[in-house]
Order: structure tokens, then C-alpha cells, then sequence
């Protein structure tokens, strides 16, 4: 039996060697794996002499060889490509243990692969009769299923590591295809994305749909591969999407103390505060009845006292924080076991978004941005906004943005005191805001993530005791909506831009 081995990244490799030959294989390799091999006292092939031509061109040629792909490629089971080996005098290689050039570490020119990318297609192709290792996770495996067969790897195993293969040079393929789009590229010609299971997932949606998280296969450990939870359940399919829908709504919100709580994909309630246990206490306030189950975000850590406060309230399924104190840990294993706590660092920006069409056809584009700060904001009422109310405008409307349209939000004081989310009109959203404020935004702010149609949803909003008011603009009747914030005596700020999520 004869192996190739021809790897880049060399963890575990002697000890594979090592196991090959006390089984009684043959080695062969090139370049600084046979180097490495060597070293350690192997007794190994160059692929020169398989070849009978040295490497050229800096290393870029070495394994594009019909002796070698011969051996890979030959079908055992086909009389004339048997002949045919014995004709040219060539050994068949039963296995092939190859990984790439480090593109996807060090994107150039010079760390796309050839050589390595053809020998492992090769080889999963004739999988039949050639086991193909492209992880050095897999060698343990490999080496214990070889000895317990006879030097065979069973149909089952060569199937699923030649899967794996082509998986790896899809994903490799798919990297530098991606590496030459223009700087910037959202809307590529073609958009490659490939990805690895990284966990199981309680279920989906509802517990009947299987779940998993899938990161991008072969790049550096993802955001979520760095949370660390202490305790509670496993995750499920929305544990994941409203944790991180309220981590990242929280990083919008700045330096000071400051909790988000989402809900069903919507903040039901968000607030900044000079301390971190008043911002919990105020966000909590904002729709107690909501938070009941919902995730909790906190940009400082949770200590003994906030934890003790936490465990009092309704039940959270997740807390995410950037650190626990032992206490709090403690005391959230004792009264809320079941409660997720995730330490988190911040989240990393977000790339293209990606949704499905079904079977075949997918939405893509840019992921959402703040395309507009106050500098680019117009007062376009008789009132101007005083610098208590641009606290709260800006507020409102960094919440409205991860709110589900149609969206209204009401902020006083720091704090989110009203939300009306996921409606088919306008109106409705507004009057979901006011009752929920329940008389609290007197003096504060309002947001909308899209125009006022007309007049009558900012109405409703003045009718709440808000004196500042913030929306895209743009709308047929905005001179309408702007009279009446000058009737009311309200600040009318337009963004120029709309923010709707769905």
C-alpha cells in the first residue's frame, strides 16, 4: 500500500507517517513534507523519483505529473487501466493526504495552490479505491479504521472523506473567486459562499425544524465561535437570532451604560443610564410584560448586586454580557438554571445579506448602515430640537432601526418608553407606541422608520406629549406633516433615508 502526503499546514503529520508505516505502507511526498518527514527518521519517496523530473518554476510545478495522477486516478476495478500501470511501471496510490497553500490566511497570488487542489480532486473522484485526508482532525480516525481493517478504509468512510474534499476546494475555489472581486463588491457576478456545521441547535423556529449554526468553512473562528455560555439550555434557532439582534443594537447606543431587551426579533426595551444596573432596571421598565422571556443585553459586565436584581425578575432565557462576576454566575445557578448566560465580545460588522427564494433563487444585498448621522439630519419644523431632545431623537431612531416595519418608537429621558413594531400600516405601530407608553413620553422623542403619509400619525404622537419627532421624509404631503408639527409646536427632523426591516 502507498500513501502521498503532501500537506502545508504539518500538525500531526509524523504521527500519521508513523502509523502508516508500522502498518506497512509505503511513503511518498514532496517538497518540505518529505523534508519534515525525514527529519523525523521516516523513510519516504521524493515525488522526483515517481516523476522522474524535478520541481520547477519556485515550487509551482512538482505534482502535475501523469506518473502521480496515474497512480491517483487509476480504477482499480478496469482491466486496461491495471494494464496500463504495469505498462508505464507505476505503483497505484491508495491514499492521498493532502491540504493547501494557506489562501484563506494569507489571500496572494502566491498562496493559490495547483498542485494540491488537483491531487485532492483526483483522489476523491477515484474515491472508490483512494482515501483522501484533507484535515488533519480526520488522521486519528483514518490510522484507527486502518487498523482494525487491514489497511482498508471501508466504502462508507472513503464516501465522506472524499465529500469533504470537495467540499474543502469548493470552499478554497469559492475564497479566491471572491478575493478577485472589486474592492468593495457587494453584488458580485457570483457570490460563493461555503459553510461548515458548527453546532447542533435544540431545533429551528419551532421545536418540529432541526437546527444548526453553519460559520464559513476554513476561515478564522467566527463571533460566535468566541461566546462562551456559562450555563442554561443549548441554543435554539432564535435563542441565536435575537441574541445577536440585541448585541448588535446595543454596540449601536455608544460608550455609556446601556441594556437592549429583544423579544421575537423586536427590542421591547432599550436604555442608557450612568450606571448599568439603572439602564437594566429602566430597559426592563419600558415593557415588563414583554421582557418575560426575552434576551437581555448589557455592554458592562453583570456583578453580584445586578445578577441578585436579574433573578428577581421574570424569567430572561439569555443574558449576554461582555463578563459575569463568580457571584453572578452563582446566583443565576441557583434561582434561574435554565437562563443562557453568554460573554460576548463586540460583535465584528456585518457583511452581505443573503435570503432565500426559494429552492433556487436568492435576495442579496449590502447590510443595513446608519448611511446618515446629525450632520446630515434637517430640522425642517420652526422648532429646534434642544440638546436633551437630539439625546433622545437619536435614540428613538438607532432603536426604530432594528424594529420590524412598520415601526414607531417613543424615547424620554434615555430610555425606550413605547415600541409598536411589525404592522401593516402606519397607524397602527403609533398607537401600539402610545398605549404602551402609557403617558411616559411627555417631553421625549418619536421615530418612525419610514415617511408620515400624512399628518395624522405624527398626531397621535404629539396627542402622547412628544416635542421632537424624527423620520426619513420624502412623503407627497411632508408640507402637510410639517405644518403640523409647527400646529404642535413640535422639532421635525427628516434623515433622508428610510430604514425598513422585514
Amino acid at each position: 500500500m502507498r500513501a502521498l502526503l503532501s500537506v502545508y499546514d504539518k500538525t500531526g503529520l509524523v504521527e500519521l507517517a508513523r502509523g502508516l508505516v508500522e502498518l506497512g505502507w509505503d511513503l511518498v511526498a514532496s517538497g518540505g513534507t518529505a523534508t519534515a518527514l525525514e527529519e523525523a527518521g521516516l523513510t519516504v519517496i521524493p515525488v522526483e523519483r515517481l516523476t522522474d523530473s524535478p520541481e520547477m518554476l519556485g515550487g509551482r510545478v512538482k505534482t502535475l505529473h501523469p506518473a502521480l495522477h496515474g497512480a491517483i486516478l487509476a480504477n482499480r476495478a478496469d482491466p486496461d487501466h491495471v494494464a496500463q500501470l504495469d505498462d508505464l511501471g507505476i505503483t497505484p496510490i491508495d491514499l492521498v493526504v493532502c491540504n493547501l497553500y494557506p489562501f484563506l490566511a494569507r489571500p496572494s497570488i502566491e498562496t493559490i495552490d495547483v498542485g494540491g487542489p488537483t491531487m485532492v480532486r483526483a483522489a476523491a473522484k477515484n474515491h472508490a479505491s483512494v482515501g483522501v485526508v484533507v484535515a488533519p482532525a480526520d488522521y486519528d480516525g483514518v490510522l484507527e479504521e486502518l487498523r482494525a481493517r487491514g489497511g482498508r478504509l471501508g466504502d462508507e468512510t472513503r464516501r465522506r472523506l472524499a465529500r469533504a474534499a470537495f467540499a474543502h476546494t469548493a470552499a478554497y475555489d469559492g475564497a479566491i473567486a471572491t478575493w478577485l472581486d472589486p474592492p468593495g463588491s457587494v453584488l458580485a457576478p457570483t457570490v460563493h459562499v461555503s459553510l461548515e456545521r458548527a453546532g447542533e441547535l435544540r431545533y429551528g423556529e419551532n421545536p418540529h425544524q432541526e437546527g444548526a449554526r453553519y460559520r464559513v468553512m476554513g476561515g478564522s473562528p467566527s463571533f460566535w465561535d468566541g461566546v462562551r455560555q456559562h450555563g442554561g439550555m443549548e441554543m435554539s434557532y432564535l435563542n441565536f437570532a435575537d441574541a445577536d439582534a440585541a448585541w448588535r443594537l446595543l454596540h449601536e447606543l455608544g460608550e455609556a451604560p446601556a441594556a437592549v431587551i429583544v423579544k421575537h426579533a423586536n427590542p421591547c426595551g432599550v436604555a442608557v443610564a450612568g450606571d448599568i444596573a439603572a439602564a437594566y432596571e429602566r430597559a426592563f421598565e419600558c415593557d415588563s410584560m414583554s421582557a418575560f422571556g426575552g434576551i437581555v443585553a448589557l455592554n458592562r459586565p453583570v456583578d453580584d448586586a445586578l445578577a441578585e436584581e436579574m433573578v428577581a425578575n421574570p424569567k430572561a432565557d439569555i443574558v449576554i454580557a461582555p463578563g459575569f462576576s463568580a457571584g453572578a454566575l452563582e446566583r443565576f445557578a441557583a434561582k434561574k438554571k435554565n437562563t443562557r448566560l453568554l460573554e460576548a465580545g463586540p460583535p465584528p460588522a456585518e457583511g452581505r445579506h443573503l435570503r432565500p427564494l426559494g429552492p433556487g433563487d436568492w435576495l442579496v444585498q449590502a447590510p443595513y448602515r446608519f448611511a446618515a448621522g446629525r450632520a446630515e439630519w434637517r430640522v425642517v419644523s420652526q422648532v429646534q430640537p434642544t440638546p436633551e431632545q437630539w439625546d433622545d431623537i437619536e435614540l428613538a431612531w438607532k432603536v426604530c432601526a432594528y424594529v420590524k416595519s412598520n415601526a414607531i418608537v417613543l424615547a424620554a429621558n434615555g430610555m425606550a418608553v413605547g415600541i409598536g413594531a411589525g404592522q401593516q400600516n402606519r397607524v397602527d405601530p403609533g398607537e401600539l407606541a402610545v398605549r404602551k407608553a402609557a403617558g411616559r413620553a411627555k417631553g421625549g422623542a418619536a421615530a418612525s422608520d419610514a415617511f408620515f403619509p400624512f399628518r395624522d400619525g405624527l398626531d397621535m404622537v404629539a396627542a402622547a406629549g412628544v416635542t421632537a419627532v424624527i423620520e426619513p421624509g420624502g412623503s407627497m404631503r411632508d408640507d402637510e406633516v410639517i405644518a403640523a408639527a409647527d400646529e404642535h409646536g413640535l422639532a421635525l427632523v427628516f434623515t433622508g433615508e428610510r430604514q425598513f426591516r422585514h
